[in-house]
């Protein structure tokens, strides 16, 4: 697969996530949608690490080796995360957690890192590995548009500055797309493979850390775990009916 055939593929769930945030801009956010969009994208992401990423990362020999890079990916994103948290409280920002809206928006675009790299490191693996994932995510990423949009959208920045943050969402999963493609091409599957691990565990932190935290301070209702479930079950269906 060429390299720009893999930024068209990251293109797909860059051009749903921008998608999912104009729709914040048209219709008024309720904190129910909005915790409900949240769930949905949870239960996408789960599924791709569960169901794509860690079984074909475990395929490789030593198969500890993706193991201790899952946990290393999980490991990133927690010191990232504390380190962002040191730096507001430092300079006296505002370190209210996972419901300021930057926090979101930063957590999104770590997000799109991830799904960037996981596009150019399948890509690398199996073409058609690639074309799955950016497939799988576009449904995932684009709640995760629409809840940074309306997250800024109620903290009251202006329009335009709303669509041009959301525009700016293309240049983590771009920059991902193209650094996991062009470093890991001729790499040994080892080295792959531990990457796409390492990706996934850092992937699914963001899930813990940000993602859920933000849909339950939106709202809690008894239907999330429902929403939740149906994003796992709308990427299963995904890696099963699209051949790899």
């Amino acid at each position: 697969m060429s390299f720009w055939m893999v930024l068209l593929l990251a293109a797909i769930p860059a051009a749903a996530n921008f998608a999912g945030g104009l729709v914040a801009e048209v219709r008024p956010v309720s904190s129910r949608t909005l915790s409900f969009a949240l769930h949905a994208a949870a239960g996408i992401v789960i599924a791709v690490v569960g169901l794509e990423v860690m079984p074909r990362a475990l395929s490789t020999t030593p198969a500890w080796v993706p193991m201790l890079a899952f946990i290393a990916g999980a490991g990133l994103f927690l010191g990232l995360d504390a380190l962002s948290g040191y730096i507001k409280t430092r300079v006296g920002g505002d370190n209210s957690g996972s419901g300021s809206p930057w926090a979101i928006y930063g957590g999104v675009s770590l997000d799109l890192l991830s799904d960037g790299i996981l596009i150019g490191t399948g890509s690398v693996v199996n073409p058609s590995l690639g074309v799955l994932l950016a497939v799988g995510q576009a449904p995932a990423d684009a709640p995760e548009g629409f809840a940074a949009a309306a997250a800024l959208r109620r903290a009251g920045l202006p329009r335009s500055k709303r669509l041009l943050a959301g525009a700016g969402f293309a240049i983590p999963i771009l920059t991902g797309a193209a650094v996991g493609y062009l470093a890991l091409r001729g790499a040994p599957d080892i080295v792959t493979l531990s990457v796409l691990a390492f990706t996934g565990g850092a992937l699914l932190s963001v899930v813990i850390e940000e993602m859920v935290p933000q849909a339950h301070d939106s709202n809690e209702s008894r239907w999330d775990s429902l929403f939740l479930v149906s994003g796992f079950a709308l990427f299963a269906a995904v890696s099963h009916y699209v051949p790899t």
